[in-house]
């Protein structure tokens, strides 16, 4: 596994602002759309090409395009959602589908409620979204339903990630095509399984308690 922690102070800034705890959710969810933008930059760096061929006002010319077929964004739910649009801006023709996971916060085992997925991702890249790597435990249950269905490689980006849960995806997904990209590492877990510094639970925080 591949892990890119992006350095870039705007990126820091924008994760400075999500951290605090007084950043109302308006302000969240336009920040976070605007860090999966800057981070898509990187993990989209591999996506697949074709050279084609265009005609510009001034003479023909070749350029690369997007191969077929298309990469499959995968948001977790709920919490991935407010990370899609800042990454379809990036990549607007690509296919979107649904994993919908639920950790559990005794446990920290992770369930399966919901997928929107096609039966057969042969050949597909895909860009699997989560805000918070913490325990690894849903992203690489995800990562895995992807590869069960015939994906060729995954790329997953995240906010935010800890030592913990980056090391159980690495051992999780061993001998897999996969790509981690990252905001930021944090320090650690704490006994309740959340990330610190972190920045609380994304989910509540970019939608509200429900």
């Amino acid at each position: 596994m591949r892990v890119h922690v992006a350095d870039h102070p705007l990126i820091t800034h924008k994760l400075t602002v999500l951290r605090e705890k007084s950043t109302p959710s308006p302000t969240f969810r336009a920040l976070t759309e605007e860090l999966v933008t800057l981070l898509a930059y990187e993990a989209t760096r591999e996506v697949r090409t074709e050279v084609v061929t265009i005609q510009t006002p001034v003479a023909e010319t070749q350029g690369l395009a997007i191969s077929e077929p298309r990469p499959l964004i995968v948001p977790i739910l709920r919490a991935g959602l407010g990370m899609l649009e800042g990454m379809m801006k990036l990549v607007p023709s690509a296919e979107v589908g649904f994993l919908g996971m639920v950790r559990d916060e005794e446990t920290f085992e992770p369930t399966t409620y919901a997928e929107r997925l096609p039966d057969d991702l042969s050949d597909r890249q895909c860009f699997v979204l989560d805000p918070m790597l913490a325990t690894g435990g849903s992203l690489s249950a995800a990562i895995e339903f992807l590869f069960d269905r015939g994906a060729v490689d995954v790329t997953a980006i995240c906010l935010l990630g800890a030592p913990e849960g980056v090391a159980a995806l690495e051992k999780a997904v061993e001998g897999r095509e996969v790509h981690l990209v990252l905001g930021a590492l944090d320090e650690r877990l704490n006994e309740k399984g959340y990330i610190v510094p972190g920045l609380g639970d994304a989910g509540d925080r970019l939608y509200g308690l429900v």
